[in-house]
């Protein structure tokens, strides 16, 4: 079983200084590369000048997330690839746990570690945290983080559980199953086609799975951080993707409208508290949604009607209402 590590990179210069010493020190099952989106920084010559036996990929363009390890993962020829974020500290035996699941376990598909705050590491880490769920109107969550609620890590999450999406900061996934799910939406540019593709993958009969004994260490907003309002529209928007793309035909209509009620009531609360352009981010991922509609029914596929990936409540309403601000709490 072969392993390409692949970083994304854009203009991380810094970053790449910082973490990929320790990638490919800490890496030596795998073959590490860094695919670098267009950067107008010193990024290759760095990484080739200090670092000859990592393979560099070229993209063309800075295509983002989705566009990057597309065009960069055509060029693997690895049975396992992982996705890594540019500002990911990885640990000493880190891919023993992640590798080990894949020789085991026929079924599994994708495998997500523990993703700890690495400015705070008693903490989880907001993107991915112990593995990713959403509710019955497709709000994403974590169990370590509920929506900005961070759990910290007792040990209570160090069970290796089956999750429905994996964080794209540490994304390990069979080369397989990811160009039989059809590979990353383009067309979601950034954020949450990690569980668009692991949706896809659900919708296939594949799992995805977290393993505590695999640790890392995750900044965390290194290209937009949570009070950018180009991820609160990316956020938005792409959420409502997801539910086009994967849920079943008798119910995404109801879930949209169900949304439309939610977000609005978001929306304001963005404008009642000062922030006005993530008031409008939220109006203009809903106008971006609609006018993308018919494209996004051409992309349905073979949907099961089983729904039981979905937690049965609402998570806006127990965190926001019911003031449950863990996962043990749901």
């Amino acid at each position: 079983m072969t392993v390409g590590v692949v970083i994304l990179n854009w203009n991380g210069l810094d970053l790449l200084k910082q973490f990929l010493p320790d990638v490919i020190k800490f890496s030596p099952e795998a073959t590490v590369y860094v695919a670098d989106n267009a950067s107008t920084d010193r990024s290759v010559q760095y990484v080739r000048e200090n670092f000859p036996a990592t393979k560099v990929i070229i993209n063309k363009v800075n295509g983002g997330y989705a566009k990057g390890y597309n065009d960069a993962l055509e060029q693997l020829d690895e049975d396992i690839f992982v996705l890594l974020n540019s500002d990911v500290q990885v640990t000493p035996h880190w891919l023993e746990p992640i590798l080990k699941i894949f020789k085991t376990r026929e079924e599994v598909a994708a495998v997500q570690p523990k993703i700890l705050d690495y400015k705070n590491p008693e903490y989880f880490e907001y993107a991915g945290a112990a593995g990713g769920f959403i509710d019955r109107f497709g709000y994403p969550y974590c169990r370590g983080r509920i929506f900005d609620s961070l759990e910290q890590d007792k040990g209570q999450y160090d069970d290796e559980i089956e999750i429905f999406w994996a964080s794209g900061a540490c994304l390990a996934i069979r080369k397989k199953a990811f160009y039989q799910a059809g590979a990353l939406d383009e067309d979601y540019f950034a954020h949450q086609e990690e569980i668009d593709l692991c949706w896809r993958l659900f919708n296939l009969g594949h799992k995805v799975r977290y393993t505590p004994e695999s640790v890392v260490y995750h900044v965390g907003g290194a290209t937009l951080n949570n009070m950018n309002p180009r991820k609160t529209f990316y956020n938005f928007r792409n959420s409502l993707y997801n539910l086009v793309k994967n849920l079943p035909a008798h119910t995404w209509i109801f879930v949209i409208l169900g949304r439309m009620i939610l977000d609005g009531i978001a929306a304001f609360r963005f404008l009642l508290t000062g922030q006005i352009d993530h008031f409008w981010a939220v109006f203009r991922a809903h106008m971006n949604f609609y006018k993308h509609l018919p494209l996004l029914l051409k992309k349905r596929k073979i949907i099961p009607k089983k729904l039981g990936y979905f937690t049965k409540n609402s998570v806006v309403c127990a965190h926001y209402l019911q003031g449950k601000k863990t996962f043990s709490k749901f």
